[in-house]
């Protein structure tokens, strides 16, 4: 069960519902054959992030001497802000790209895929629970899996939920991730408190 509510976590986080838009902005000029390489090459792009985040969070803490719970309240922070700006929504765009430029790496591999929330919900998962790296890895691909399939299938979400779904779904994406990051905040503060 923990496996499955890690993986939805990170599906959450990573929101690609609500990326839906941007990934469409981002990709409208290519070809469509070329739109599916830059995409498969993206997302592989953000698996390996992710991974690397993930085996590497101990290492990374420990240099850093930063404490889970610690890290456990800020990404709980963290999270809460994404929650709120998924449901309420700012104007103005996300990416920086020039006209007819092809995304690589940034900006969807990093940040919309392996954003700095997921990397740190990763890094709080590989601190409190090294023992479960082999769940946490089955999460991040489960998690990974959905946000491919759903990306890789843009034109048919787009298609069927129309851009107000695409917006009910992120909105409706962040009230869960709100709950999520309070209970991320109260088990930090539970931890530093005893």
């Amino acid at each position: 069960m923990e496996i499955l509510s890690a993986a939805v976590m990170l599906f959450l986080i990573m929101d690609p519902l609500g990326n839906l838009p941007v990934v469409l902005s981002i990709l409208k000029h290519l070809e469509p054959k070329r739109r599916r390489i830059v995409l498969v090459r993206e997302l592989c792009f953000a698996l390996i992030i992710l991974m690397l985040f993930l085996f590497a969070g101990k290492s990374i803490l420990g240099f850093l001497h930063v404490k889970a719970e610690t890290l456990s309240i800020s990404g709980g922070l963290i999270l809460f802000i994404i929650a709120i700006r998924m449901i309420f929504p700012q104007p103005g765009g996300v990416v920086g790209l020039a006209a007819g430029e092809e995304p690589f790496f940034v900006p969807m591999a990093m940040p919309m895929i392996a954003g700095p929330s997921v990397i740190a919900s990763l890094l709080l998962l590989s601190s409190q629970s090294p023992d479960k790296m082999l769940d946490w890895s089955l999460a991040v691909l489960l998690a990974w899996g959905a946000t491919f399939i759903i990306l890789m299938f843009y034109n048919f979400f787009h298609r069927v939920l129309g851009e107000k779904g695409l917006k009910a779904i992120e909105r409706l994406m962040g009230l869960l991730l709100v709950m999520m990051s309070t209970q991320m905040f109260l088990d930090g503060l539970k931890q530093y408190l005893s």
